[in-house]
């Protein structure tokens, strides 16, 4: 809390600054930096303001053997513990870039056409699971399939622990179902990858030489007729030393889009120093870490049974409908919950946070 009430500090003395509206952008991100920082503290308030009224309050019915009040204040209290674990829950996200907003990729893998449609779906979830949690979302790139489906596509998830809740989605995602590409009606496997990022400040210090960028600029997809980029406002960016690329179409202008590509390639870099750490931590402790890279997560079963499963905590329901339109906070909270069992001796900010290929 006090850490909490000193970044507020910080947070105001920098809002009242004469130029702190000049990057726009970089100054609403610091207010809602603010604003979800004020609205843990006040969360943690009200709890505790409400442990001090029902203690007092059944103090007082035992004084006075008022039975009545007693199991009211004792029905009060079952609910404010249901709502304190899950609380005491959210504490496993004290990762420094947890609360941030999350950039999620999601990558057709094995599978062909059948792999791109599963890429659709699985973004139809992130955005329904995003829709429920009450956050915004941004398409930032998207690469349509041959013939359905999606090849590739970036988002941003912009919500209270965004990235936080997120990294659980990070990994290879499986798919088993009869095929509707298939006029035979086979079983077909389809594999994606999802990598997860969170979506960094200019204050956090990621170096990029502006040397080591190769810009490359082209058309928008659009959807045809008028809505088709008559200039070339899409940017692909190339970071020549790690080779990595990325890029982006969404907004409308070429300068809009390098921003946000830039973004990108700052939170890509800083994932890769993040892993070497990963890596360096597990080699002092004489530990053998797998960094996850094509690491299976989540099964996703359509036929011949139904069945969702997280390989890594356990938890599976065969409720797969409720799972594709977006209920995966229960997966999030079995997640957080093997990561207090399984993760709490490793050093946080070295945590892995995405499975991909680094051509991506």
């Amino acid at each position: 809390m006090a850490g909490k009430e000193q970044e507020i500090r910080q947070l105001d003395l920098r809002s009242a600054a004469p130029d702190f509206w000049d990057d726009a952008q970089a100054a609403q991100v610091a207010m809602q930096r603010r604003t979800a920082l004020q609205e843990q503290i006040d969360r943690w308030r009200s709890v505790a303001a409400q442990v001090t009224d029902l203690r007092d309050l059944y103090e007082l019915a035992q004084g006075e053997s008022d039975s009545a009040v007693m199991v009211e204040t004792a029905t009060e209290t079952a609910r404010l513990r249901d709502r304190f674990a899950g609380m005491e829950l959210e504490l496993v996200l004290s990762g420094p870039y947890d609360s941030r907003n999350a950039l999620v990729s999601i990558y057709a893998r094995e599978g062909g056409t059948e792999a791109q449609d599963w890429v659709e779906m699985l973004l139809r979830e992130v955005m329904r699971w995003a829709e429920i949690r009450n956050w915004k979302t941004e398409i930032l790139d998207l690469m349509e399939g041959d013939e359905a489906g999606i090849k590739s596509v970036t988002l941003a998830l912009r919500g209270l622990n965004g990235f936080g809740y997120s990294r659980f989605l990070a990994g290879i995602h499986r798919l088993v179902r009869i095929s509707p590409f298939d006029s035979s009606g086979r079983r077909h496997t389809s594999f994606a990858l999802m990598e997860v990022l969170p979506e960094l400040d200019n204050d956090i210090d990621v170096e990029i030489n502006p040397d080591d960028i190769r810009m490359d600029v082209f058309r928008s997809a659009g959807a045809g007729g008028q809505n088709v980029q008559k200039t070339s406002t899409a940017v692909r960016l190339t970071h020549i030393p790690t080779n990595i690329v990325v890029q982006c179409q969404n907004e409308r202008s070429q300068l809009q889009n390098r921003e946000f590509a830039l973004r990108i390639l700052r939170a890509k870099l800083w994932e890769l120093e993040a892993r070497k750490r990963t890596e360096e931590t597990a080699r002092l402790r004489g530990k053998h870490i797998d960094a996850g890279w094509g690491s299976q997560v989540l099964n996703y079963v359509l036929h011949p049974y139904k069945m969702v499963k997280d390989l890594r905590s356990g938890h599976e329901t065969s409720n797969t409908e409720a799972v594709l339109n977006g209920d995966l906070d229960p997966f999030v909270e079995a997640w957080l919950r093997w990561q207090l069992s399984e993760g709490a001796d490793l050093d946080q900010d070295a945590l892995p946070v995405s499975a991909g290929e680094d051509d991506h």
